[in-house]
């Protein structure tokens, strides 16, 4: 694999992660196949294992608690890419807050996962997500 070819999966991945974020912080469930392949699955210790986008786009929809609003910030990204699949790894913050107020609750998770190659660029075909801690205020 050339450098640029590296380098440019690797930004390409850190959008993707980026992209994730900015979907769950601003509700955008209808866009979750911008972010996850077709065949997905989810491990979240809230929802078990979701198979599908649209199994994970009701379970994202259903979850959101009205006035509440989240952060996420991703930390410390590794990836490691053999051809069009790649292993993941990165923690996130999160601060859920209601408009104009400190956040009242605070999390570290650690992410990992699988990504494919797609026509339509990096997706997640596998992510797996457990707590590590949490503050509330």
């Amino acid at each position: 694999m050339s450098r640029t070819t590296w380098t440019a999966d690797h930004i390409e991945i850190a959008d993707l992660f980026a992209r994730f974020a900015r979907l769950l912080d601003e509700k955008r469930w209808e866009d979750v196949g911008t972010v996850f392949a077709d065949d997905v699955a989810v491990h979240s210790p809230r929802g078990g294992v979701l198979h599908g986008i649209d199994t994970i786009a009701d379970f994202m929809r259903r979850s959101d608690v009205e006035g509440q609003q989240t952060q996420h910030l991703t930390t410390d990204l590794l990836t490691e890419v053999d051809g069009d699949q790649a292993a993941v790894s990165a923690y996130s913050l999160v601060f859920y807050y209601r408009d104009g107020k400190a956040p009242h609750f605070a999390g570290g998770l650690r992410m990992t996962g699988a990504l494919v190659r797609t026509t339509a660029g990096w997706r997640f075909r596998e992510q797996r997500i457990t707590p590590l801690w949490t503050r509330e205020n």
